[in-house]
């Protein structure tokens, strides 16, 4: 039996559906010895399938769901070409999982990792409109008129990774509080329902207020809490399944 090649990597716990997709778009990805790039490709089990010339394995393994609290100056892949710290160096070496969407180099804060593919995809999908909040120190004190843009939406330039153009789309509808007001900067909490890159900072730059720090403390329930940074737990099974259900497309 044939199954799409991105499924079965991601099944073996080498990355979700969509980086698959990637990586297999690289050119990383061989089957029998040969390069495939062709996103639809089919693969058997008993194919010899390797990423970066390592094999991936097929013995069932157990789904595991963590959640790590991401320290600032980290990269959010399970390996870095500039050799800087990834989110894997802060996890048991025989730990084989990948973390679930991103967060950016100089954010801190709550980031899921596992080996289920099928559960990353559904977390991770355009259509999943999970919440994500924040807490962000931003430059000055934005004016009412500027919180009301930034609740309405905010457009941003965005590149198609495949006509490699440029094209604006504005954002979902978005929540602000300030939190404390100290200039030269302001303390709020923000919440988004989209996974677009850097959206928070953009979006503060977007209307005059650039972010001084930015923290992530909670995926859709699942709260980041006293967790030290740089440390690690696992997902109770309430929720993993809550978050499945709120990411359910």
């Amino acid at each position: 039996m044939e199954i799409r090649l991105q499924k079965i990597l991601a099944n073996a716990g080498v990355a979700s559906r969509r980086k698959s997709e990637e990586l297999i778009a690289e050119g990383r990805v061989t089957v029998n010895g040969i390069v495939i790039t062709e996103l639809g490709a089919k693969a058997k089990t008993k194919d010899k399938i390797e990423v970066d010339g390592v094999p991936v394995g097929r013995a069932p393994r157990k789904k595991t769901y963590i959640m790590l609290h991401k320290p600032e100056g980290v990269v959010t892949t399970v390996a870095d070409q500039f050799d800087r710290p990834t989110v894997m160096d802060y996890l048991p070496a025989d730990r084989r999982l990948f973390p679930v969407g991103r967060l950016d180099y100089e954010t801190s804060g709550l980031i899921f990792l596992t080996n289920d593919g099928d559960w990353a995809n559904a977390l991770t999908h355009p259509k999943s409109e999970i919440r994500k909040t924040y807490i962000a120190e931003i430059k000055g004190e934005p004016t009412e008129a500027e919180l009301k843009k930034f609740r309405e939406g905010i457009k941003l330039t965005e590149k198609d990774s495949q006509s490699n153009k440029k094209n604006s789309r504005k954002t979902a509808p978005a929540e602000i509080e300030i939190l404390r007001t100290k200039i030269p900067t302001t303390k709020v909490r923000i919440t988004i329902h989209e996974g677009r890159n850097r959206q928070v900072r953009r979006m503060c730059d977007a209307i005059g207020h650039p972010v001084k720090s930015l923290k992530r403390v909670s995926i859709g329930d699942v709260k980041l809490g006293d967790l030290p940074q740089g440390k690690w737990r696992h997902l109770t099974e309430g929720e993993k399944s809550n978050l499945t259900q709120e990411g359910a497309v």
